[in-house]
This record gives C-alpha cells, structure tokens and sequence, in this order.
C-alpha cells in the first residue's frame, strides 16, 4: 500500500486532505518530468507504460475530485464567509482559479491522449512543452490555493462549515463516514 495514503489526513481535516491532494499532484507531475527522458532512452518499456498509467489514473480520477472539492464546496463557502479584505482577495483569485481550472482541464486532454498511446505501448511521444505548461498552470494554481485560499479558509471557517466541507468531499470519493 502507498505510504502516503496511511499518511493522509482524514476528511475532518479537510484543508489537510486538499494539501495532501497537492502533493500527490506534485510527485504525479514529477513523474511526468521523469518521463520525458525516459521515453527518449527506452521508450515505452513496461517501465514508461507504468508511469504513465500511474500518472492517467491520478489526473483522470482523483484530480478532477479535488477540482470538485474546491468548485462546488470550498469556494462557493468563502464567498458566503468572506468580508472585507478576505473578500477583496478572494475576489481577486476566485476567478484566476477557475480559469487555471479550464485551462488544467484542457492541457490534460492533449497530455491524456499521449499518456494513453504510452501506456498502451503504441507511442513513445510526450511532448515537453506540453508537460511544461501543465506542470505551470499547477505550480501557480496550487501556490494561490496554499498561500491564499486555505489559510483564509483556516481562519474564517466555522467548525461547522470545515465539517460541512470535509463531509461533502468524502460523499464526492463515495467514502461512508465511519
């Protein structure tokens, strides 16, 4: 089993589960960048295929699940909360967020096709700007959420609304609350 889902902080920490997401995000996107030179060496060895179907399940399954998270539960909660500088700030970025989401969505449809040709072994292409710009739109999607949106969420939250949070997203996973 991963050590780092035993690692993993449960849904009544919800702001530690979206982190841990983030860094399940970067060691995906490490792969991703391990990759390139891979594939120029060996190709689509069985080594290749299995990174790249390591790297398929997490942006096609559990990636979108975040983006959910955040989408439908944690921001729609901070507009309602925010006041003041926190709603100045969350303003600012609300709409930067949901844009790099469009934008994630759209660069994982031409990195998902490549990712699958590779996994199948029929292609040993994966383009490096494309990995480039993936991995950029990330970096500057999760700095935001880190240094911004989740602490403010921290401080602002009422008990009540991180358990609210934390509910919804283990609904989201289909996860029964023990």
């Amino acid at each position: 089993m991963d050590s780092l889902f035993n690692n993993a902080p449960g849904f009544d920490q919800p702001l530690g589960v979206l982190k841990h997401c983030h860094d399940r995000i970067r060691k995906q996107l490490a792969t991703l960048d391990k990759l390139l030179p891979h594939l120029a060496v060996h190709g689509a060895d069985e080594q290749a295929r299995q990174a790249a179907k390591a790297v398929l399940r997490y942006f096609s399954e559990a990636a979108p699940l975040h983006h959910e998270d955040e989408e439908i539960d944690l921001l729609p909660t901070l507009e309602l909360t925010a006041q003041g500088d926190d709603a100045v700030l969350l303003n600012e970025f609300l709409p930067l967020i949901l844009k790099q989401h469009g934008q994630m969505g759209a660069q994982w449809k031409t990195l998902e096709q490549q990712l699958t040709a590779i996994a199948n072994g029929t292609s040993a292409a994966l383009s490096e700007q494309e990995v480039k710009q993936f991995k950029e739109i990330y970096a500057v999607h999760m700095e935001i959420e880190e240094s911004h949106i989740a602490p403010m969420a921290k401080r602002i939250f009422s008990e009540a609304q991180m358990s609210k949070l934390g509910a919804a997203m283990q609904q989201r996973r289909g996860i029964s609350p023990i």
